[in-house]
Order: structure tokens, then C-alpha cells, then sequence
């Protein structure tokens, strides 16, 4: 009950605030301090304060008077790119049309995204990192957790953006920056065009629906050229696999036919022009293909675990080269999900896309991504697997691959201050293949590999 109603204050301070700030400029607050001031020391008898007072007040209902006259008469126009990467900025053009035939000056744009206030349940069930380290008052009023829910759903910092001015009928073009926070699907309702009143002080808001989304793509470390584990495999179907769907092997060249050849490897116009029946060669093919594990059994919604073993994901996914090779993504969600990448199937953006919206799963066990590796196992010349924890399911799917003979590559995201407190296990007689990345310190344990 408690929790609850420390919700719904914050949700309600929350709508006062998203509805006041873009409405109140600087000098409008210092105006609004000094009247409540002036207000806290207004008496008759004082004819300063009592004349202060009685000017910031009428100064106040002019202002806001002034802001239901404005009348703007403006479009707008977003060219937005489809994707970006956390922590990398991106700038898009904005194009501001004036249908008026006055002017238009001291104009901003404020960008309109999804609601980013969370959830009730999520509120009460999620866990601000480090809130084991407050106080107990900050622990038990949680604002500093509402705080963190916050920057996480808003998923970019997009700055008010102010306008040089728009001639009458005319237009004007600006660029404004973003930075990406968090992966995932950033939405945008529409924008809004702030036009202050001729006092400077309130700003009255012109929306302008326009809706969009763009695809942010999780972070990724540099990772220096190190050998993956494995080499070359029989592929059956061989490159046609990666091509088209269906089995068949690399064609070589032209031969005569020899009884038990099949009638469809049978090449027609050779016969025709020879006489004698011709039929295709063929050789089996075999290339790399390694699969990345992605480990998603996370019952933390917002942990930031979870976070970094996507970015360290995607870092693998970026470093092996795919044109002469197979990459498949392994990871669980609602279901096993196996993707292909390299020589045809699909490109790398594809797999960070994937990546960019894959969510927790709460409500499988490892086991459930388990069956899934193993029977993949005999087509990969390798696996990297990126691991959140270090238990006996995880020791375990390790153990058989190895009893496969599946060359690995181990990586697993431990909280700041653990690394040393985990053993390789079933790879203590390979250390080299097991590395415990501190959350922190992802970047540069990868960098010295």
C-alpha cells in the first residue's frame, strides 16, 4: 500500500512536471520565485514588497493572457533515419513550414515520445542497481528508483531545439541531435512548436501528430582480431544452403555419365550438342560456422546483466567475418530461435535488429535454450557463448558440448568485484577459453583479449 501510494504521487508530480517545463521559460521561472516570494512577505503596511507583489502578479496574468492570442500557423516535417546505436549521436533534419504571413520568431521544437512513466508492477517489482547502498530513507521512498525506471523507458535525451526565423510563407530547416541511452524501439508521437508570448515568460505549445519510430541498436565494444574456435565443417546442402532453400552440393564442372548417376544431375544441352549423355559434378562443401549463445533466462526486466551480454553479443557479431562463413544466433524468448547470417542467408544488420528488441525470458529455465544448442552442435565448427550466470545448467550444456568435441568460446557478465570469485569448471583444463567480464569493465577486458 505504501509503494502504491508513492506512486501515484510520483506519477502525479510527473504529469505537473512534463506539462509545466516546456510551458515556463527561464525568465518565467524567475518570475514565479519572486512572486511566491513577494507573496511570503506582502503586507499593506510595506509598500515595496506590497508594490512587488502587485506587479509580478499582473505581470504574471498579462503573460498568460498574451499565450491565448498567439496564434501560429506552421508545419513540420521529420527526416528521420531508421536505425542507430546507443551511445553514438545521430542528427536528422527538421523542415518548419509557415503558412502565415507574418514571420515567425523565437520559435523551439520539443519532440513528443511514448509516455516513459512506468507501470505500477513494474515500479514495485523492479530494483534500482545499487539500492542495497542507500540509505534506508531514499531506500524506502524510492524516488531514486522511479528516477532510474525513467531514463530507462525514455531511451534517448533529445534537447529542446530552438528555431532561427520563419519568413511568412516561407520555411526553415534545423538539425537536431540525439543520443541514444538504452536499445530498442524508440517512438515518436509527434512535435510540438513552443511560441513564447511578448513578455518572454510563458510559452503556449502547437502539437503536430507525426509519428514514427526508430530502431536503436545495442552498444557495441571494439574487440580486437583474436581466433574463434573451430574450423571448417561438411554443410549439407553446402552452399546452396546458405543461398536458397533445399539441399544441394557446389557444382565443379561437366563429366560423362557413369550408371547410377541421377537423371536430374543429367545436363541436357551437353547431350544434345555431343551426343553421348553429360551429367553435372558436384563436391560436398565445407566452410566455418559458429554459433553465438546468447543467454536470456533473466527474471530482472531491467537488469543491466542482461544489457551488457546483448552488447557483448553484438561486439561478436560485428567482429566475425561472414563472407566466407555462417554465423547463427542462439537465444530463447517465447520459443528456441535459431538465425543465420553470412554467404547469402542474410546480412549482419539483420541479426543487430534482432538483437536490438530481444527481451528477457522469466518464465523458461536454461534447459529451455539447452535442447536447442545440442542439436545444432554437429553442424557449427564452434560456439561462443555470452552467459549472465555461472551455475550447474550452464557447467552442464558446457560439459556435453565439450564431450562433442565442439570447440568453445566462454564469456560470462558478472556484477562489479566477482570476476576472481568464479572458476573456469568443466574448462579448467582450457582457462583461455573462459573469460568473466566485469560489468563495468566490459570494454576493457575485451579490448585485452
Amino acid at each position: 500500500m505504501f509503494q502504491r501510494y508513492l506512486y501515484h504521487n510520483y506519477h502525479l508530480a510527473a504529469v505537473m512536471q512534463f506539462w509545466l517545463r516546456p510551458r515556463v521559460t527561464r525568465a518565467g521561472i524567475l518570475v514565479l520565485t519572486g512572486f511566491v516570494f513577494a507573496a511570503t512577505r506582502a503586507d499593506t503596511n510595506m509598500s515595496v514588497g506590497y508594490q512587488a507583489f502587485s506587479f509580478l502578479l499582473w505581470l504574471i496574468i498579462a503573460s498568460l493572457t498574451a499565450c491565448l492570442f498567439i496564434r501560429t500557423r506552421v508545419r513540420v516535417q521529420r527526416s528521420l533515419p531508421r536505425i542507430a546505436s546507443v551511445g553514438t549521436p545521430l542528427k536528422y533534419r527538421v523542415v518548419i513550414h509557415n503558412d502565415s504571413r507574418r514571420p515567425c520568431r523565437d520559435l523551439a521544437i520539443l519532440e513528443r515520445l511514448t509516455d516513459p512513466r512506468p507501470s505500477l508492477a513494474e515500479f514495485t517489482a523492479a530494483t534500482e542497481p545499487g539500492e542495497e547502498r542507500r540509505n534506508w530513507f531514499d531506500r524506502k521512498n524510492a524516488y531514486y528508483r522511479w528516477q532510474w525506471l525513467i531514463l530507462r523507458r525514455q531511451k534517448a535525451d533529445i534537447p529542446e531545439k530552438p528555431l532561427p526565423p520563419v519568413p511568412g510563407r516561407g520555411h526553415a530547416e534545423a538539425m537536431i541531435e540525439l543520443i541514444p541511452q538504452h536499445r530498442g524501439v524508440l517512438q515518436f508521437k509527434g512535435m510540438a512548436i513552443a511560441c513564447p508570448d511578448i513578455f518572454g515568460l510563458f510559452r503556449r505549445l502547437v502539437e503536430r501528430p507525426l509519428p514514427q519510430s526508430l530502431l536503436i541498436l545495442p552498444k557495441r565494444y571494439p574487440i580486437p582480431a583474436m581466433p574463434l574456435p573451430g574450423s571448417m565443417r561438411y554443410q549439407p546442402g553446402g552452399v546452396a544452403l546458405a543461398a536458397a532453400v533445399g539441399e544441394s552440393e557446389e557444382f565443379i564442372s561437366l563429366r560423362d555419365y557413369r550408371p547410377g548417376d541421377p537423371l536430374r544431375h543429367i545436363h541436357w544441352r551437353s547431350w544434345a550438342k555431343s551426343g553421348k549423355p553429360i551429367v553435372k559434378e558436384f563436391q560436398d562443401e565445407f566452410f566455418v560456422r559458429h554459433a553465438l549463445i546468447l543467454d536470456t533466462f533473466c527474471r530482472d526486466a531491467n537488469s543491466e546483466i542482461f544489457e551488457e551480454a546483448v552488447s557483448v553479443a553484438a561486439s561478436f557479431a560485428c567482429t566475425i567475418q561472414t563472407q566466407d562463413s555462417l554465423l547463427d544466433l542462439l537465444f530463447a524468448g517465447p520459443q528456441a530461435y535459431c538465425f543465420t547470417v553470412g554467404r547469402g542467408v542474410a546480412h549482419i544488420d539483420q541479426l543487430l535488429e534482432i538483437l536490438a528488441v530481444v527481451a528477457p525470458c522469466a518464465e523458461k529455465p536454461f534447459e529451455a535454450l539447452h535442447q536447442l544448442v545440442l542439436d545444432h552442435s554437429r553442424a557449427v565448427s564452434g560456439c561462443i557463448c555470452v552467459f549472465i550466470q555461472w551455475d550447474e545448467a550452464r557447467q552442464s550444456l558446457v560439459r556435453q558440448l565439450r564431450a562433442l568435441g565442439v570447440p568453445l568460446l566462454v564469456f560470462v557478465i558478472v556484477p562489479d568485484g566477482r570476476a576472481g570469485t568464479l572458476g573456469p569448471g568443466p574448462l579448467k583444463d582450457c582457462p583461455e577459453c573462459f573469460h568473466a567480464l566485469e560489468k563495468s569493465r566490459i570494454e576493457q577486458d575485451l579490448a585485452a583479449l
